[in-house]
């Protein structure tokens, strides 16, 4: 069983810092994506760098980067941003960290930072869809001359995907190629473009492709467009010929400005069908472009409905289209605890530092969800005390009905040790599940009315198997349609065979809700007890949705001026080495290990 899921990190940036020096013109940046190490026995190592952007402070980088990422696990990648010196060491223009979960649950899974030098860097997160290749080579001819008198064109061109926001259609390049100097008849290299990157594994999905003239200003010059898709790119290979018939019409502005013939295209390592040879490729011009840029916008009716590209909906789906992740908390203060004043007990509070089991399990766990969470605010329960002489099954924990932050949550369970109560028993989970259930479907609702998406998990914290399993079990089928999980995490060394019964008590026909995990099976390490504990809730929230016939939200798309810039962080202690063959590793640094525990 695995809960990985494959994300893609795209970056840019804005206002650089110009590093090239006096009468040298304008940086040319580029980047490196490092993923650091979040565990002990993780070592850090370069993903892959971006391509050069010539003569900008403001790169919006095509090269992207799959990533696999697991909802307990951290994942962080360093960005460093290089001025390429040709004849020379390259130049640091800035570099920055990210957490992929905070990016992935922040709104428009899009996350800023200023950069110490200068600048600000943007990381973007979304769905890794489809699987294979498309290996292209492509030739111009007779393209349009966009130079002066006595001098050639020096074309290259853009492969655009294309993105649907309820702002409209946008395309977004995600391949650039090689420029060929002054040539109207241009052979470009070999292309290989990530079909997940380029049409999210959907062959008949639009793409576009852009010819500009390159200008060393960056300022480069349109020579033409045209709107196809990968099938029909396939059907108009010529396997090597320059065969005029299969030719491209290239316009710009409604006018013919050259043809581009498809020498190849083939698409690799996908398991359905290719299209075969079609009688002819069916392509339409795109619309001309207001300004010389890749970017182009058209106005075109919201989107608002979600169409599934390739198979079931994912969680990152459902959180790329802002579903938002609440989190309840429920404490176990029966009498089995011990006494709280007690070092060799369980709630015992050490006023001069460290941690219990129930308050590292708090951190860890909680840490994770709260990357999912807007508003940061989290209800705290807990059970088995009594109070006024009445043992109470679901009481609030702290001043306030939600605590803020995953600090609120540890204070407000220190708190409950001030406030009177008489640890007691039985051990019952009941109350604490119908209440969060309850809040759970209030929450959905409220968002549903407002088109927006809710899901909670109850994170339940306890010393010792529940006392009535089979009731326990009965709540948990009866509240197994709610937009909830139940997590349970086992503390202390008590014997919790009848708990493990729980997860796996769903009836068939009925959503498994609920998940178990012993902490002392876990307590070395926090990323693998949040590993463990987390690990069912991403199937767990797309089979609610997906029972209920609810489909993910179309994904949020924000400017970066809607962006909130996080305040610039130290330079990243981690060391590269470029090698002559053009490989970089790292030579040094590049730990993120901070385990909580």
């Amino acid at each position: 069983y695995t809960s990985a899921m494959k994300v893609e990190l795209t970056i840019h940036a804005s206002k650089l810092k110009n590093v090239a020096g006096l009468g040298k013109g304008t940086s040319d940046p580029y980047a490196v994506v490092t993923h650091l190490a979040s565990t002990s026995d993780q070592k850090p190592h370069v993903i892959g760098k971006t391509e050069v952007i010539k003569n900008s402070l403001s790169p919006n980088w095509v090269k992207s980067f799959v990533l696999d990422y697991e909802l307990g696990t951290p994942t962080k990648v360093a960005i460093q941003i290089y001025d390429e010196i040709r004849k020379g060491e390259n130049k640091s223009m800035g570099s920055a960290t990210f957490d992929i979960g905070e990016v992935l649950g922040a709104r428009g899974s899009t996350k800023a930072k200023k950069l110490k030098n200068g600048g600000t860097i943007f990381a973007h997160v979304s769905k890794s869809k489809g699987s294979g290749l498309l290996r292209l080579k492509m030739k111009g001819i007779k393209l349009k001359n966009t130079e002066g008198f006595m001098r050639k064109s020096d074309p290259f061109y853009e492969v655009c995907r294309r993105l649907d926001s309820a702002g409209g259609l946008t395309w977004d390049n995600v391949f650039r190629s090689n420029v060929v100097k002054d040539n109207l008849d241009p052979s470009w290299n070999d292309a290989t473009i990530e079909l997940s990157t380029l049409c999210d594994g959907d062959l008949s999905k639009p793409i576009q492709i852009v010819v500009y003239d390159y200008e060393g200003s960056g300022k480069h010059v349109l020579m033409g467009q045209f709107e196809t898709t990968v099938n029909d790119l396939v059907s108009a290979s010529t396997g090597g010929t320059e065969n005029m018939d299969k030719a491209i019409t290239l316009k710009r502005k409604g006018k013919e400005t050259g043809k581009i013939i498809v020498l190849k295209a083939e698409v690799a390592g996908v398991l359905e069908q290719v299209t075969q040879q079609m009688a002819s490729a069916k392509i339409t011009p795109a619309p001309s472009a207001p300004v010389y840029t890749a970017k182009i916008t058209a106005p075109v009716a919201p989107v608002t409905a979600f169409v599934p590209s390739a198979g079931q909906p994912t969680f990152v789906d459902y959180i790329s289209g802002g579903c938002n992740l609440n989190v309840c908390v429920a404490i176990d203060f029966t009498g089995s605890n011990g006494d709280p004043r007690d070092p060799n007990t369980l709630h015992y509070i050490n006023h001069a530092g460290g941690m219990n089991d129930y308050e590292k399990a708090i951190s860890a766990i909680v840490n994770i969800l709260s990357k999912y969470d807007s508003d940061q605010k989290f209800p705290v329960y807990g059970f088995g005390a009594k109070y006024g002489g009445v043992v109470r099954h679901c009481f609030q924990c702290g001043p306030t009905a939600e605590a803020y932050g995953v600090q609120g949550v540890l204070e407000a369970y220190r708190g409950v040790f001030r406030s009177g109560l008489i640890m007691s028993g039985p051990t019952v989970f009941t109350e604490v599940i119908q209440t969060a259930a309850a809040r759970a479907t209030s929450a959905q609702e409220a968002a549903r009315q407002k088109g927006q998406q809710a899901y909670t998990i109850l994170l339940i914290l306890t010393d010792g198997a529940v006392s009535d399993v089979q009731a326990t079990a009965q709540v948990l089928d009866q509240v197994s349609n709610a937009p909830l999980s139940v997590v349970i995490v086992g503390v202390g060394n008590a014997d919790f065979g009848a708990m493990r019964f729980l997860d796996d008590s769903s009836l068939p026909g009925k959503r498994d809700i609920a998940q178990f995990v012993e902490f002392n099976k876990h307590s070395r390490s926090s990323v693998a007890l949040t590993s463990e504990t987390l690990r069912e809730i991403p199937n767990q929230l797309v089979s609610y949705f997906t029972s209920n016939g609810i489909q993910p939200q179309a994904a949020v798309h924000r400017d970066d001026s809607e962006i909130a810039i996080e305040l610039e962080e130290e330079e990243i202690d981690l060391s590269l080495a470029f090698e002559d063959d053009e490989e970089i590793v790292v030579s040094g640094g590049g730990s993120d290990y901070r385990d909580v525990f």
